[in-house]
Protein backbone atom coordinates (compact mmCIF):
# COMPACT_ATOMS: atom_id res chain seq x y z
CA UNK A 1 0.00 0.00 0.00
CA UNK A 2 2.77 2.30 1.23
CA UNK A 3 4.51 1.74 -2.59
CA UNK A 4 1.51 2.52 -3.76
CA UNK A 5 1.09 5.84 -2.62
CA UNK A 6 4.65 6.63 -3.30
CA UNK A 7 4.37 5.76 -7.24
CA UNK A 8 1.08 7.49 -7.81
CA UNK A 9 2.76 10.75 -5.88
CA UNK A 10 5.74 10.08 -8.35
CA UNK A 11 4.23 10.11 -11.27
CA UNK A 12 1.84 12.93 -10.20
CA UNK A 13 4.88 15.31 -9.65
CA UNK A 14 6.13 13.59 -12.89
CA UNK A 15 3.16 14.85 -14.99
CA UNK A 16 4.08 18.60 -13.71
CA UNK A 17 7.49 18.15 -13.88
CA UNK A 18 9.99 19.92 -16.71
CA UNK A 19 10.30 17.30 -19.63
CA UNK A 20 14.11 15.98 -18.10
CA UNK A 21 12.40 14.74 -15.12
CA UNK A 22 11.20 12.32 -17.89
CA UNK A 23 14.66 10.84 -18.48
CA UNK A 24 15.06 9.56 -14.78
CA UNK A 25 12.88 6.76 -15.97
CA UNK A 26 15.49 6.18 -19.07
CA UNK A 27 13.40 6.88 -21.70
CA UNK A 28 15.09 6.19 -24.69
CA UNK A 29 13.45 9.80 -26.66
CA UNK A 30 11.40 12.91 -25.46
CA UNK A 31 10.72 16.71 -25.95
CA UNK A 32 10.94 19.98 -24.05
CA UNK A 33 6.87 20.01 -23.04
CA UNK A 34 6.50 23.26 -23.98
CA UNK A 35 7.69 25.85 -26.97
CA UNK A 36 10.13 28.62 -26.12
CA UNK A 37 10.36 31.76 -28.10
CA UNK A 38 13.89 33.08 -30.09
CA UNK A 39 13.45 36.68 -30.41
CA UNK A 40 17.11 36.69 -31.70
CA UNK A 41 15.68 34.13 -34.03
CA UNK A 42 12.33 35.31 -34.65
CA UNK A 43 10.94 31.42 -33.88
CA UNK A 44 9.70 29.44 -31.40
CA UNK A 45 11.60 25.80 -30.46
CA UNK A 46 12.15 22.77 -28.41
CA UNK A 47 14.64 20.49 -28.00
CA UNK A 48 14.20 16.84 -28.68
CA UNK A 49 16.46 14.48 -26.66
CA UNK A 50 17.22 10.97 -27.28
CA UNK A 51 19.92 7.98 -27.17
CA UNK A 52 21.06 6.75 -30.27
CA UNK A 53 21.02 3.30 -28.57
CA UNK A 54 19.64 1.67 -25.69
CA UNK A 55 22.70 1.54 -23.73
CA UNK A 56 23.80 5.06 -24.59
CA UNK A 57 24.66 6.97 -21.18
CA UNK A 58 23.73 10.47 -22.07
CA UNK A 59 20.66 11.89 -24.17
CA UNK A 60 21.99 13.64 -27.43
CA UNK A 61 19.34 16.81 -28.98
CA UNK A 62 17.92 18.56 -32.05
CA UNK A 63 15.97 21.37 -32.01
CA UNK A 64 12.61 21.15 -32.96
CA UNK A 65 11.98 25.07 -34.66
CA UNK A 66 8.10 26.36 -35.50
CA UNK A 67 8.35 29.66 -37.79
CA UNK A 68 5.06 31.36 -37.25
CA UNK A 69 5.67 32.40 -40.78
CA UNK A 70 5.48 28.44 -42.00
CA UNK A 71 2.51 27.70 -39.61
CA UNK A 72 1.69 23.87 -40.98
CA UNK A 73 5.48 22.46 -40.04
CA UNK A 74 7.91 22.21 -37.22
CA UNK A 75 11.55 21.92 -38.78
CA UNK A 76 14.47 19.51 -36.79
CA UNK A 77 17.71 21.40 -36.76
CA UNK A 78 20.83 19.45 -35.75
CA UNK A 79 22.96 21.56 -33.59
CA UNK A 80 26.10 19.50 -34.11
CA UNK A 81 26.33 19.73 -37.86
CA UNK A 82 24.43 23.08 -37.96
CA UNK A 83 21.72 22.00 -40.37
CA UNK A 84 18.47 21.89 -40.51
CA UNK A 85 17.43 17.99 -41.88
CA UNK A 86 13.67 17.65 -42.36
CA UNK A 87 10.29 18.88 -41.06
CA UNK A 88 7.11 17.55 -39.48
CA UNK A 89 3.73 18.40 -40.97
CA UNK A 90 1.81 19.59 -38.00
CA UNK A 91 -1.48 17.76 -37.85
CA UNK A 92 -0.39 14.65 -40.09
CA UNK A 93 -1.11 11.27 -39.21
CA UNK A 94 -0.19 8.01 -40.15
CA UNK A 95 2.64 7.24 -42.55
CA UNK A 96 2.43 10.40 -43.97
CA UNK A 97 4.21 13.01 -41.51
CA UNK A 98 8.20 13.84 -42.33
CA UNK A 99 10.00 15.13 -45.15
CA UNK A 100 13.53 14.16 -44.72
CA UNK A 101 15.89 15.78 -46.30
CA UNK A 102 18.72 14.50 -48.49
CA UNK A 103 22.27 14.92 -47.44
CA UNK A 104 22.79 17.69 -49.97
CA UNK A 105 19.90 19.90 -49.47
CA UNK A 106 20.60 20.13 -45.47
CA UNK A 107 21.50 23.50 -44.96
CA UNK A 108 22.49 25.92 -41.87
CA UNK A 109 19.41 28.53 -42.64
CA UNK A 110 16.18 27.82 -43.46
CA UNK A 111 16.02 30.08 -46.52
CA UNK A 112 18.42 28.49 -48.13
CA UNK A 113 16.24 25.36 -49.02
CA UNK A 114 14.19 25.54 -51.74
CA UNK A 115 10.64 24.32 -51.27
CA UNK A 116 10.99 21.76 -53.86
CA UNK A 117 13.85 19.85 -51.67
CA UNK A 118 11.16 18.29 -49.16
CA UNK A 119 10.00 15.27 -50.26
CA UNK A 120 6.34 14.62 -50.03
CA UNK A 121 6.05 13.49 -46.10
CA UNK A 122 6.46 9.90 -45.03
CA UNK A 123 7.20 7.71 -41.88
CA UNK A 124 8.84 9.01 -38.99
CA UNK A 125 12.46 8.70 -39.68
CA UNK A 126 14.53 6.56 -37.20
CA UNK A 127 16.05 8.27 -34.28
CA UNK A 128 19.46 9.82 -35.33
CA UNK A 129 22.51 7.61 -35.13
CA UNK A 130 20.48 4.50 -34.03
CA UNK A 131 21.16 0.83 -35.48
CA UNK A 132 17.71 -0.65 -34.29
CA UNK A 133 14.72 1.32 -36.47
CA UNK A 134 13.02 2.47 -33.83
CA UNK A 135 11.31 6.15 -35.27
CA UNK A 136 11.25 9.48 -33.71
CA UNK A 137 8.34 10.28 -31.93
CA UNK A 138 6.42 13.04 -33.32
CA UNK A 139 6.93 16.42 -31.81
CA UNK A 140 4.58 17.97 -29.66
CA UNK A 141 1.99 20.16 -31.79
CA UNK A 142 1.24 22.78 -29.16
CA UNK A 143 2.90 25.24 -31.08
CA UNK A 144 1.88 28.87 -29.86
CA UNK A 145 -0.93 30.99 -31.01
CA UNK A 146 0.12 33.98 -30.03
CA UNK A 147 2.72 35.14 -32.88
CA UNK A 148 5.11 37.04 -30.80
CA UNK A 149 7.80 36.34 -34.45
CA UNK A 150 5.02 38.40 -36.65
CA UNK A 151 6.36 41.41 -35.10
Amino acid sequence: MKSARSLVLALSVLAVAPAAAWAAFGLRQYYDNSYSYSPTYNYYYVRYYYKPTVSYANYDYHYCVYYPSYPQYVYYYNPASQVYWGRYELGSKGDKRYSLLAEKDRKKELKDIPEKAFPAPAAMPEIPGSDDKVAIEPPPENVPKDVKAAK
